[in-house]
């Protein structure tokens, strides 16, 4: 999908920017709301995230302009977790609402679904919301994860390093694009909390089955494989 993030905090953006290209999407970046405005007028986009407070005019004045020409979901991003705040802003013609901080899993979750909803596909489980490596299933949408019929009983960061590593299967994942999709963009590079999460996960995924899915690449990182005959 083609995803235009509105966004003032400069880090934020950016890092909502990669990891929405990690998993597939063409995104375009915006710090104002005036230039916001232009881009979302101006291109066409399948999803919008748009933050609430914005410099030149807030997320929710560009909604109301956006609503005037065009229905393009909108993904509203804010601080502001009041009921009050998320009834104005779905009132304004927001699709969804999401609170900060929120979890990298979760919003992917919700772009997927606003997505699908926008182009039509009207199944409830679509085939790209669930993830399938060998006998381990991850179900995005329901945030499930099953290994040989067995239930995985996962914490939230241990849900988005597996579906992450399962997402990118066959692929080498660094320590540190780990770190900065699942944890924290201001991730640390002295500490081993990557270390201790794959520790904890192989515990849950690998260490009850005979057939090894998730391997370290000395000096590389970490991948999420089916070998064959090993």
């Amino acid at each position: 999908m083609k995803i235009l993030v509105v966004e003032n905090e400069t880090k934020l953006a950016d890092y909502l920017r990669r990891a929405l290209q990690e998993n597939g999407h063409v995104v375009e970046c915006s710090y104002d709301g005036i230039n916001g405005l232009h881009l979302a007028l101006e291109l066409e986009f399948d999803v919008i995230l748009l933050d609430w407070m914005l410099p030149g005019i807030d997320g929710i004045e560009l909604l109301r302009c956006l609503r005037q020409r065009k229905q393009t979901p909108v993904l509203l991003l804010t601080a502001r977790a009041d009921v009050e705040d998320r009834v104005a802003g779905l009132h304004e013609g927001a699709d969804d609402y999401l609170s900060k901080p929120f979890s990298l899993s979760e919003l992917l979750a919700r772009v997927f679904a606003l997505g699908r909803r926008a182009s039509g596909q009207a199944s409830p489980a679509p085939l790209s919301s669930r993830l399938e490596v060998a006998d381990l299933n991850l179900d995005l949408l329901s945030r499930k994860a099953m290994r040989a019929g067995r239930r995985l009983d996962l914490t939230s960061k241990e849900f988005a390093l597996l579906a992450l590593l399962m997402r990118r299967q066959g692929e080498v994942l660094s320590r540190m694009t780990l770190a900065e999709l699942v944890w924290d963009i201001n991730f640390k590079s002295n500490t081993n909390v990557v270390e201790v999460a794959m520790r904890r996960l192989r515990a849950k995924v690998d260490d009850p089955f005979p057939e090894k899915l998730l391997h370290t690449m000395r000096g590389m990182g970490y991948i999420c494989e089916h070998r064959k005959g090993w």
